[in-house]
């Protein structure tokens, strides 16, 4: 695999566990808690192998729909932000609110809106210059 792809892994991984964890489990963990849908303990291990699929995925579609070369890393950026962050949002919110139980389905989805918003605000620049470091080898 080449150099882009694994430094494009890192600029989703290493922000997006930090950012989940102290999003999730401390900055909103009381309102998390309020909603009365999460487990005492998380298993954060299946968080993390979650994070790592997605990295993976990513990484590899990246290059395969935002030209290297001919766009400016900008504007990749931010088409990669708002068709994976969406999509994201789509795997993740709506399905949780319209199938768990909780003690509010609205602050669910701005808690989970919000963070993905951060989320991929943080990860989606990163992404698009971790192919920018090497353009030559964006296939």
């Amino acid at each position: 695999m080449r150099k882009s792809f694994w430094l494009a892994v890192l600029a989703y991984l290493v922000p997006t566990f930090p950012l989940g964890y102290f999003w999730h489990l401390v900055t909103f963990a009381d309102r998390y808690h309020r909603l009365d849908m999460y487990r005492d303990e998380v298993i954060i291990p299946l968080g993390l192998a979650s994070m790592v699929i997605q990295a993976l995925i990513f990484a590899w579609a990246y290059p395969r729909l935002f030209p290297v070369t001919r766009v400016p890393w900008l504007r990749g950026a931010i088409g990669f932000g708002c068709i994976f962050g969406v999509m994201a949002w789509s795997f993740v919110v709506l399905p949780v609110a319209a199938k768990y139980r909780m003690a509010s389905v609205q602050d669910f989805i701005v808690l989970e809106t919000c963070f993905t918003a951060l989320q991929f605000a943080v990860v989606s620049p990163l992404i698009a210059l971790a192919f920018r470091l090497q353009p030559s080898l964006s296939h």
